[in-house]
């Protein structure tokens, strides 16, 4: 006997409200910043010109309004893959017919790296599929790619905003992790070691840059469907170093990280415009 499961247009209210995020077409933007802490989206809709909505439901905010004249929506999603996926889901049911998002995750991590300090940004290439939420869509192998045109935007920012520190800015690979203590390799008193004691190490020796816990799932569902996605995060540990930022400087890079995404917007808009119709921009067109 085949079981049936509900669909996403069923998951809503009469007034097409998404159930978990609360939000029906129409109130969210083609631009989104996607951030997990939900008092970082209320930082980030400080820096908004107006804000023209403001939802919260269950762990989810969102503040959509406009930056230097551009709408743009920010979601603060909770911590987690799992989370994530539920974000990107319902995000998409709210898009009109004919739009496609951009989504940018802009969030914090640990460095793996001994050259990443403390503050620095990581913009996320590909990601390593350590959470469990993306495996429910695609296979071990399948690889979760950011956008092309959304690392170069990110990029690009990441020099303005850093005001050409190029030591203070990584380009790389990410790694994504089902949880933060033993996911991360994280002793706990009172727990029982971590089951893959070497990861950490692996993933250093592999140069993978810095570890999260929710790119992989925000790219592996752009590509799979059409839509263009990326990440920044902040350096808040460095587990080589095993040190963890003070919180003045923690402020400073949550600032740098944000405003790193949003500037990274109207770097895409402009790449657009130069673009045409062309599948994808390249230097040549700048």
């Amino acid at each position: 006997m085949s079981q049936e499961f509900e669909s996403a247009e069923q998951v809503r209210d009469a007034a097409g409200r998404q159930y978990h995020i609360g939000l029906a077409p129409g109130e969210v933007a083609p631009w989104i910043l996607m951030v997990g802490d939900p008092k970082r989206a209320r930082r980030v809709a400080e820096l908004f010109d107006a804000v023209e909505l403001e939802r919260s439901n269950r762990e989810y905010l969102t503040l959509t309004g406009t930056h230097r004249g551009v709408r743009i929506s920010v979601m603060g999603t909770g911590m987690s893959a799992a989370n994530t996926e539920i974000a990107v889901v319902e995000l998409l049911q709210c898009m009109p017919e004919g739009v496609t998002p951009t989504m940018i995750r802009c969030g914090s991590s640990g460095a793996l790296q001994p050259e990443i300090a403390l503050g620095d940004l990581v913009i996320t290439q590909g990601a390593c599929r350590l959470e469990m939420a993306s495996s429910a869509y695609v296979t071990d192998g399948f690889p979760a790619v950011a956008s092309t045109d959304v690392v170069l935007a990110l990029a690009q920012a990441a020099e303005a905003v850093t005001a050409g520190d190029r030591s203070a800015y990584h380009v790389g690979l990410t790694a994504t992790a089902a949880g933060f203590y033993g996911a991360q390799g994280r002793r706990v008193p009172g727990l029982p070691p971590p089951r893959d004691t070497g990861a950490l190490d692996r993933l250093a020796t592999e140069r993978v840059l810095n570890f999260e816990m929710e790119a992989s799932c925000l790219l592996t569902l752009a590509t799979l469907c059409r839509f263009r996605a990326g990440a920044v995060c902040a350096a808040y540990a460095s587990r080589p170093r095993n040190t963890f930022i003070s919180s003045d400087d923690k402020d400073a890079a949550e600032l740098r990280c944000i405003t790193t995404g949003l500037t990274a917007i109207h770097n895409l808009i402009a790449m657009d415009q130069a673009r045409g119709a062309r599948p994808v921009w390249h230097p040549g067109l700048a």
